[in-house]
This record gives structure tokens, C-alpha cells and sequence, in this order.
């Protein structure tokens, strides 16, 4: 069993929690379908909660969030100084939409609002860079995406895994054992579909009537959950297990 500190920085909003619970719960449903293998602790960081230490747990998973990476906020200072002791200590990191732009802000990227606008609803992630944690091995993904923030530059050592149309950089990897993913593979189509119809004044009618019919099709977060457990175990062999210290 693999234990990862799920790092919390936002909450569902109590209108949507009869949907899908809250981000802990997505994840554990996420995980618990597709790698039932890790075993989840939240930390309330956007509640001021961090981890004692970079390794007191297996691997990480930070969260999205209504935030950007880029605010002045306490709890995001704390979180960045966090994330730069995790990537010090060697530790599996998995930064999910808000999380993939804060690994990259934290550790000397650049984010900022995409010229293009919102990526809303199922988007095709291209796979350019392969990794032998990338099992089973796909070329596209069908992917859930909610956001307006993207990474623009990636940190020293950073490489771009893979990008979508509206994203250049929608994965990515710094060092051996920290990923960046945009999308949100704990989304389900009711979820997503009742952030979009929440977001039509902000997002736009065309673009979201465009997403909310694009819901129905197959999507492939089976094969991205089944990556990042493979990510936090820093076992590109697939075998189970925590990563050795």
C-alpha cells in the first residue's frame, strides 16, 4: 500500500457535494476503481493544514483550485515552500490542474491566464514524450478540463510530457519523480457538467453549450489514474509498493 498525502487546496462548494462528495472523496473514488493500491490522508492546506515533512508521507496529490497559483495568499507561499522541499527530499509529487500550475509557479516556472480562455469540458491531450511509467501506453487522451490559468514556462529540468490545442502544456515532468497534469481525471461528466452550467456568464454560452455536448463521449481516466500511482510508487516497473528512501 502506497501513502499519499492528498494535499486539499479548495473544497467542492455544498451546492455540487451530493454529486461527488468533496476532493477527497473524487480522488478515493478515483483510486479506489483504478488503483486501489494507494491509500489517501487529506491535508486541509487551503485551510491552513501542511504536512509535517516532506516525506511524512509516500508521494503527494495537490489538488485544483478556484485560486491561481500566482496569488499572494499565506496558505499558497507555505504550500510553494512545501512543494520546494518535496522536490528537495526526492519525494513523488502529482500537481492535478491548480496543482500541475503551483509544481511549476513554485519551482520557478512562469503561469499565467491562457490567451485562448477557458478549457472547459473533454479536451485530447497528445502524448509526445513517453515514460516508462506510462503503462498501459496511450498516444491521446480524452481527458476532463476546467481552467483559465495555464503554465507557460516550465521550471529548470522541466519537460513537456505532453499538450492540448487550447494547451501546450498539459503534462509534464520535472526530475524523475514529479508530474504536472492540467486535467482533472477525478471529474465525472455529472460534475463537470454542473460546473459548466454554474459557469455559462464566465466561460461563455457557445463554449459551454460546445462542452456540455462533448460530456457524452468515452474518457480515459482509468489509464491516467493507473499513471500516477505508478508516479507515486516511483516504481516505473508497476510493481506495488512504496518508493524506497
Amino acid at each position: 500500500m502506497t501513502t499519499v498525502g492528498l494535499l486539499e487546496c479548495d473544497h467542492v462548494a455544498d451546492r455540487f457535494r451530493s454529486i461527488g462528495g468533496d476532493y477527497v472523496d473524487m480522488f478515493g473514488a478515483l483510486f479506489g476503481a483504478h488503483a486501489p493500491g494507494i491509500e489517501l490522508v487529506p491535508f486541509d492546506v487551503i485551510g491552513g493544514e501542511l504536512p509535517p515533512a516532506a516525506d511524512a508521507c509516500d508521494g503527494w496529490v495537490c489538488t485544483g483550485s478556484r485560486h491561481s497559483a500566482y496569488d499572494r495568499l499565506d496558505w499558497i507561499g507555505s504550500l510553494s515552500a512545501f512543494v520546494r522541499g518535496v522536490h528537495a527530499a526526492g519525494v513523488p509529487f502529482v500537481g492535478v490542474c491548480f496543482g500541475h500550475q503551483l509544481l511549476a509557479h513554485a519551482l520557478g516556472g512562469r503561469v499565467a491566464k491562457a490567451p485562448t480562455g477557458w478549457g472547459a469540458g473533454v479536451r485530447q491531450v497528445v502524448v509526445q514524450r513517453p515514460e516508462p511509467w506510462m503503462d498501459p501506453p496511450a498516444e491521446r487522451l480524452a481527458l476532463h478540463f476546467m481552467h483559465q490559468d495555464q503554465v507557460e514556462a516550465l521550471p529548470p529540468g522541466g519537460a513537456v510530457l505532453g499538450g492540448a490545442d487550447h494547451c501546450p502544456v498539459a503534462l509534464f515532468r520535472v526530475g524523475s519523480s514529479m508530474v504536472g497534469v492540467q486535467a482533472h481525471p477525478e471529474f465525472t461528466p455529472e460534475y463537470t457538467d454542473a460546473l459548466l452550467a454554474d459557469r455559462v456568464a464566465r466561460i461563455g454560452e457557445g463554449e459551454v453549450a460546445a462542452a456540455r455536448a462533448g460530456l457524452c463521449q468515452p474518457t480515459d481516466e482509468a489509464t491516467v489514474a493507473r499513471w500516477i500511482a505508478r508516479v507515486l510508487s516511483a516504481d516505473p516497473s508497476g510493481a506495488s509498493g512504496p518508493h524506497a528512501r
